[in-house]
């Protein structure tokens, strides 16, 4: 279960003290708790890419939600259709195959590149009108299996739009061989900024906030009322005591210059930045992991992990081989209490895109995390930024003219711990186009 935009410090089973997520907090007494868990990027498309892969971010073939392609022309890079993903592998493992919600790797003009096209035998997605040139879709449609397949839809019939989302997951559940193993993948659209009207601020209707608050704080609500929903589908079908159970986020909490705030909720905790940043608060993560009598309840670990890991754990637990393209480390072990091996380092690299912006320093970003230390750069030119995590959570404090020697260490993997690829050109040279206007979406 991914969400989308979701803050380290949004739920109440990580600090969260107004925003209501009871449904997850009831969750995380019976998961393990991961507290140092990373996202594969700090935006969608380069997250959701190292996810579905298992690359590493500087290896992955996206590294922003869309690469510069000359011409002041800047549009999505989608997964290649020879991109082997976890959905291949988990449907190579015998297991039946579900993906439901925001996909954000395909092209347009390419259904092998949509979900349908990787290896999900129900997919049900959104497509977005136009966003990056090709043809168009009709809006207010999830297209199912394809591009020959729609659901119609007027959110407003809804909660949510994660309610229509959990009601086609049902849809594939209520098909499936239950003697069969399934897996799902739910890709949820809450709280991102841009999720439209909220038909229902919950509990927050009175509370004198600014509007755009109550609207962010009831997102967050009524996705945890739909993985609440999920949840109770999957016992009532006797599943849930078989079903490894995986919930996070694909980067750090927004913040938007609708008005919303970081702040107004402490929606990253003690943790520095948000979406796009690559300081914690833009790549660090909840990830909540149940597996009845398989992992302990109510555990909290400080294992360094990330989204490249997922595909070599679910490799291990289907049995299968983890695919050589994988750079990962399967973190099963440490779920079932057994000796887990280490990273020795996790480094991102991603591009900010030149709509609506301006580029400083060519929006290239870079960051390490190896044990307790964090190295930041953004743009080549500029001096690595260094912090002790153990010592300094909110990275305020920059020692790196302490310690030259790890300096230099960091320095060595940004340049060499790393791959070229197309649209995202390393040290980001592209700088200062204007915005693109005709693209509107993020």
């Amino acid at each position: 279960m991914l969400a989308d935009d979701l803050g380290y410090g949004e739920l109440g089973s990580y600090g969260q003290k107004t925003i209501k997520t009871p449904e997850l907090d009831k969750l995380a007494q019976v998961s393990m708790k991961f507290t140092d868990f990373y996202a594969g990027n700090s935006v969608c498309s380069p997250s959701r890419a190292v996810l579905l892969t298992g690359r590493h971010p500087a290896y992955s073939v996206i590294r922003g939600n869309a690469g510069f392609h000359g011409n002041d022309r800047w549009e999505g890079m989608a997964l290649d259709k020879h991109e082997f993903t976890l959905g291949e592998m988990m449907k190579g493992a015998g297991y039946q195959t579900g993906f439901v919600g925001k996909w954000h790797l395909d092209n347009h003009d390419d259904v092998e590149t949509w979900a349908f096209g990787h290896g999900f035998d129900y997919a049900v997605q959104e497509q977005w009108t136009a966003r990056f040139g090709g043809r168009e879709f009709p809006p207010n449609r999830l297209w199912v299996n394809g591009d020959q397949e729609y659901v119609p839809y007027d959110f407003m019939q809804y909660d949510c739009k994660d309610e229509l989302h959990t009601n086609m997951a049902f849809e594939f559940l209520d098909q499936i061989d239950q003697n069969q193993p399934f897996f799902l993948f739910m890709s949820y659209r809450a709280p991102h900024s841009f999720e439209g009207p909220i038909r229902d601020t919950l509990f927050y209707a009175d509370e004198d906030w600014p509007g755009i608050e109550k609207a962010h704080a009831a997102k967050i609500t009524l996705l945890d009322r739909q993985v609440g929903r999920l949840l109770n589908k999957l016992e009532d079908m006797g599943e849930l005591d078989n079903t490894l159970v995986l919930f996070t986020s694909d980067n750090g909490a927004h913040f938007s210059s609708n008005g919303h705030q970081l702040e107004f909720f402490d929606s990253n905790g003690a943790l520095k930045g948000g979406k796009r940043d690559l300081y914690e608060g833009g790549v660090r993560v909840p990830l909540l992991v149940y597996w009845k009598d398989r992992v302990a309840r109510g555990a909290v670990t400080d294992h360094i992990s990330g989204f490249q890991d997922v595909m070599p754990t679910f490799a291990e637990v289907a049995g299968v081989d983890i695919p050589s393209q994988a750079q990962g480390i399967s973190f099963l072990p440490l779920l079932l209490g057994r000796p887990q091996e280490k990273h020795r380092a996790l480094n991102w690299e991603f591009q900010l895109s030149g709509w609506f912006q301006t580029l400083a320093d060519g929006g290239f970003r870079q960051s390490v995390r190896m044990d307790n230390w964090k190295a930041v750069r953004y743009g080549i030119e500029s001096e690595i930024e260094l912090y002790n995590l153990d010592q300094d959570i909110s990275e305020t404090n920059n020692v790196a003219n302490l310690y030259p020697e790890i300096i230099e260490k960091m320095k060595e993997i940004f340049e060499t711990e790393r791959s070229d690829t197309p649209g995202f050109p390393y040290g980001g040279v592209i700088q200062n186009h204007k915005s693109m206007d005709r693209y509107k979406s993020d």
